[in-house]
């Protein structure tokens, strides 16, 4: 439903329209994104170079839809300020904790080859009715991360099949293996995270007030988990299992994380 001011500016719900405009930030990412791709694609400049900004780039890029599904969901589940605080404009700046949202996401990427999860948009949990419209809001980043690992996965297969550099399609393996690990990470029952916002509204009062004592500690609980050399192990076996299954090549998305750290040739 849509209507507008007597000579103004439309509206959506009572929303402006400007609020679901993407942002020029989020613009430029995507337009980054396919201009590093064109460069590495055609071999131009340094190669290593451009499969870091096609990468790098291409994963902000999910970041911002990871966390426009979380927004778009919560509004149309009840909650319409998400709206003015500029959560569906795809503008990474405007989330509530950029360095864990974007700087810390990337430098793990970037460090250890890692999809990590970050908690970015705020989402009002009282104008929402009803325990699985909040399952539904918290499953809807995860369940971005698991379509764009399918989608890159068939281009890797379909792709390599039809020729194109080698570094090309590394970078695609590797945003490929970067999203399959997202999507493990966001979907482990860690309370603060989206597996864990997903089951707690359906826990009992003591259990939910016991999850809500964790939840701003999510994140450090789930560096622990991983730090951890046997549960560690169990994430990585479970992550390259499900690769080697879907068809995506170990030895592809390797060689992309190897290009990537191009400050090491």
């Amino acid at each position: 439903m849509a209507y507008d001011r007597p000579g103004g500016e439309g509206l959506v719900l009572g929303v402006p329209r400007a609020a679901f405009r993407p942002s020029p930030v989020f613009l430029g990412l995507v337009a980054l994104f396919a201009v590093s791709g064109v460069l590495t694609w055609n071999g131009y400049g340094s190669v290593r170079f451009n499969v870091f900004l096609f990468v790098v780039s291409g994963w902000l890029v999910s970041l911002c839809l990871h966390e426009y599904a979380h927004a778009v969901v919560a509004y149309r589940a009840g909650d319409r300020d998400i709206a003015h605080r500029g959560y569906l404009t795809l503008n990474p700046l405007k989330y509530t904790h950029p360095l864990l949202s974007i700087v810390l996401p990337v430098v793990v990427v970037l460090l250890g080859g890692i999809g990590l999860p970050g908690g970015a948009v705020w989402v009002d949990r009282h104008a929402i009715p009803g325990r699985l419209r909040h399952t539904l809001v918290s499953l809807a980043g995860p369940a971005t991360n698991v379509l764009f690992t399918l989608v890159l996965v068939a281009a890797v297969r379909f792709g390599t099949q039809s020729g194109g550099p080698l570094e090309f399609w590394a970078g695609v393996a590797l945003l490929a293996f970067l999203q399959l690990t997202a999507s493990v990470l966001n979907l482990l029952p860690v309370p603060g995270l989206d597996g864990g916002n997903m089951i707690q509204p359906w826990l009992n009062p003591q259990w939910r007030k016991m999850y809500d004592l964790f939840a701003p500690y999510g994140f450090i609980l789930l560096f622990a988990l991983l730090w951890n050399p046997r549960i560690g192990g169990w994430f990585f076996d479970a992550v390259f299992a499900v690769g080697d299954l879907l068809g995506l090549p170990s030895w592809l998305y390797a060689t992309g994380l190897e290009l990537i750290r191009f400050w090491q040739s």
